[in-house]
């Protein structure tokens, strides 16, 4: 049987008096200390079981999947009594998540479903034309896996349905890190169609799903600085950035990362695009302090690094990350240049970058413009009651010497 078959009576998890208060005001996540561990032992329920999340006084208040080995010990699925956790279910929320995007996707490359922001905690689907690339990062959408195939095969004609589960936040749930597929072997690279070119992504070896759509709408915004102007992009993975600017008309564009399998995913994307760009291989904080000793400028730089902040304590070394990152990229800005500086760290607050970015226009003597901030593409839609879904940063500056 499906693991979302007949559900019959779901048992209950009981919260501790006053605590359904944050689940009333839309928020889908119940803590283990938010639980009456008395009436309703976290012990007892296996790692995805679904349950009944049920008020002190016996008020329904959703249905939800369990992992008592978790913080966050309980997600919310839906809250009408009258429609428990089904594949049903499953299809409806796929379905009101395709309406979005079919909005304003005219072909089928985008980000599919963004977790509890589209209903379904724990769950990122990607799509690349007939592949969808799912992350399972919860011990609840784990368990219903096969579920969520099965119900995309009913929503949309796909060809191949890939598991790339290989995540750090698995971890957090005590998850194994696995990579299927449930036909044939697992793509070793995706295609991606951006805004007119076609390019190329590793996903077997890659980062996430392969390709990051969350920055979409920002790198269309970047084409209106960059005409016959020479380009760097760094932390360019395979180039998303560097191939845009390349296809609006740059001069020159250099990709610098670390990877040589996303390196070389660029320069293929730029040969199959007719493009020029070229790639240095390297680590960032180096790469760019090297091209500084040689006297390198652009008029155009690109910060694009992966998230340097994962846990609140981390947030003093990376902001000093991040300041020193931004000020490796000003010095090797010409003396009217735009430098575009991003983070997909959540715990670094838009105004903790700009911090960072004023403090190193201070310490290059430059004056710094903030032109164009952005955010995540609208297929990454923000959930109102969890701020952690709103997580990308991007200011677009003009500097000049002071």
């Amino acid at each position: 049987m499906s693991a979302m078959g007949e559900t019959g009576l779901l048992p209950e998890l009981r919260l501790r008096r006053g605590e359904e208060q944050r689940i009333e005001g839309g928020h889908p996540w119940v803590f283990s200390n938010e639980v009456d561990t008395g009436a309703t032992p976290l012990a007892a329920f296996a790692p995805g079981a679904r349950v009944r999340v049920v008020s002190a006084r016996d008020r329904f208040l959703g249905y939800a999947y369990v992992n008592p080995h978790a913080l966050i010990c309980a997600r919310i699925l839906g809250r009408d009594p009258q429609h428990p956790p089904s594949r049903g279910l499953l299809v409806h929320r796929l379905q009101v998540a395709l309406a979005l995007r079919e909005r304003f996707h005219p072909r089928p490359y985008y980000r599919l479903v963004f977790g509890e922001s589209d209903g379904l905690p724990g769950l990122v689907l990607d799509r690349y034309g007939d592949l969808i690339v799912g992350q399972a990062s919860t011990a609840g959408m784990d368990a219903l896996a096969d579920d969520v195939v099965a119900a995309v095969r009913r929503v949309l004609p796909i060809g191949q349905f890939v598991w790339k589960n290989d995540g750090g936040a698995r971890e957090l749930e005590n998850l194994p890190e696995r990579v299927t597929a449930d036909t044939g072997e697992v793509p070793a690279d995706v295609s991606v169609e951006a805004d007119g070119l076609r390019c190329h992504a590793p996903l077997a070896s890659g980062q996430k799903t392969g390709w990051f759509y969350d920055q979409a709408a920002n790198r269309r915004a970047l084409v209106r600085y960059v005409a016959g102007r020479r380009v760097l992009d760094v932390f360019s993975y395979v180039g998303a950035w560097g191939l845009a600017a390349a296809a609006a008309g740059a001069s020159e564009v250099l990709c610098v990362d670390a990877s040589a399998t996303a390196l070389a995913a660029a320069a293929r994307s730029a040969a199959d695009n007719g493009l020029q760009l070229a790639t240095q291989r390297g680590d960032a904080f180096d790469v760019l302090t090297a091209l500084h000793a040689a006297g390198e400028r652009f008029d155009v730089v690109i910060l694009d690094p992966p998230a340097f902040i994962k846990r609140r304590r981390q947030i003093p070394k990376g902001e000093a990350a991040y300041r020193r990152l931004n000020q490796l990229g000003l010095q090797l800005l010409a003396r009217d240049g735009i430098l575009v500086s991003c983070s997909c760290s959540y715990h670094l607050a838009p105004e903790s970058l700009l911090a960072a970015i004023q403090k190193a226009a201070r310490h290059t003597g430059r004056f710094v413009q903030v032109l164009e901030c952005g955010g995540q593409a609208p297929d990454h839609p923000v959930h109102p009651a969890i701020p952690e879904t709103r997580y990308l940063k991007a200011f677009f500056c003009r500097a000049v010497p002071e």
